[in-house]
């Protein structure tokens, strides 16, 4: 069978996160790999066309992997015939309005998170999608790492018994900008532009919770800003307006269970690391507990459990990260972009079945939105189902 070629606008590529993860890492590795192989034997091709605010930026990325097509105009892209999908890595305050574009445009959607600045705008845009009978899809990206595969695959496989609890660790120290560049861009820490650790990491956990363990459904959170004031890439000072730590307990009903999972999820930019990874979380149950990582994840299970005594008199003895069993690969896991860029685009060329949609995504920002209102109002916070949401 032949090779078919899928036109692809990508805006926001001259991004850290646009143009590592989603150009280098995802699209050009799958023409790397000769195409991706579809149901019928053909080969997808992927043609990106790169958008963004600066020529020059484009221009050097373009002639750096070989690309012809590049552009500042984003109506003049969505207007080409040749292009099927849109997809988005811009600042999130640019999102939605060049989303709706692409969806006048008829082209289907895939975008980062989180979707829309606002629950509302959210909701609208995968309202919008739906009666545009166009596909759309938003990157959940850490459903697709090793260690939280692995996770998934204890989960199914029914190893945690009655699961009582997930503890999340996520974070690492940013530097203030001063005398040491940061490693994220000062937009985050603007609240005007879209920036806060709650509305870019909470959507993470909605997924990853509702996804590997059930219906995200309540929320009691405390944000805060712990350092307040930062400097951007011109080396300027500026006041931190956007929260960069958030502690935040979510109740998941799972079905099946009786009596809600309590997770416990501490998301900071204001942190150092003393953990194997990044991100952990330790999830425990009647039977077994795990802890699992990007690309780790070791268990525990009821009959290896070791019977530890309270005594702070006497020094401990026991090493206790050596009473855990490393869960094998068995498999071979692929970058968790671009492993969900190659289901999205089945789904888009094979009508391949695909769950991580616009309407997912939008719980994800009614996640990070009532976060910020309990953090607010110092309460606890119930989560009632989208308005609008299609039944599944």
């Amino acid at each position: 069978m032949g090779r078919t070629t899928i036109g692809i606008v990508l805006n926001g590529v001259t991004g850290r996160m646009g143009y590592r993860q989603h150009l280098v890492r995802s699209l050009l590795a799958i023409r790397e790999q000769g195409g991706l192989a579809l149901p019928d034997g053909r080969r997808l091709w992927p043609e990106p066309i790169l958008v963004g605010r600066s020529e020059a930026k484009l221009r050097e990325i373009a002639e750096r992997h070989g690309l012809t097509e590049w552009t500042t105009d984003l109506r003049a892209a969505l207007a080409r015939p040749d292009v099927q999908i849109y997809f988005d890595s811009q600042v999130t305050a640019q999102r939605e309005k060049a989303l709706k574009l692409a969806i006048e445009a008829g082209k289907h959607i895939y975008t980062e998170k989180p979707t829309a600045e606002d629950l509302s705008g959210a909701i609208e845009l995968a309202r919008l999608a739906d009666e545009a009978g166009i596909k759309h899809g938003a990157v959940q990206d850490k459903l697709f790492l090793p260690g939280l595969r692995k996770l998934d695959r204890l989960v199914k496989a029914g190893f945690f018994g009655r699961i009582l609890s997930v503890r999340g660790e996520f974070g690492y120290w940013v530097f203030e900008g001063d005398w040491q560049a940061a490693q994220r861009p000062s937009w985050n820490y603007r609240a005007a532009d879209g920036g806060g650790i709650t509305v870019d990491m909470f959507p993470h956990w909605h997924y990853v919770l509702e996804q590997i363990f059930g219906r995200v459904a309540a929320v009691t959170a405390h944000v805060t800003t712990h350092i307040p004031q930062r400097w951007d890439e011109a080396g300027e000072r500026y006041d931190a307006t956007a929260d960069d730590a958030a502690y935040g307990i979510f109740e998941i009903e799972r079905p099946g269970q009786s009596g809600r999972i309590v997770a416990q999820i501490n998301s900071s930019w204001s942190v150092r690391v003393y953990r194997d990874e990044l991100v952990e979380f330790q999830v425990d149950g009647t039977e077994g507990s795990a802890v699992a990582g990007l690309r780790n994840c070791r268990i525990q299970h009821r009959a290896a459990t070791p019977k530890p005594v309270w005594n702070p008199d006497l020094p401990a003895t026991e090493d206790f990260r050596s009473q855990w069993q490393v869960v094998p690969d068995n498999e071979e896991f692929d970058n968790a972009f671009k492993a969900q860029w190659e289901l999205f685009l089945r789904h888009v060329v094979a009508d391949e079945p695909y769950s991580w949609d616009l309407w997912s995504g939008a719980r994800g920002v009614q996640l990070a939105e009532l976060g910020l209102a309990s953090a607010r109002d110092g309460r606890r916070i119930e989560i009632p189902a989208l308005d609008g949401e299609p039944a599944r």
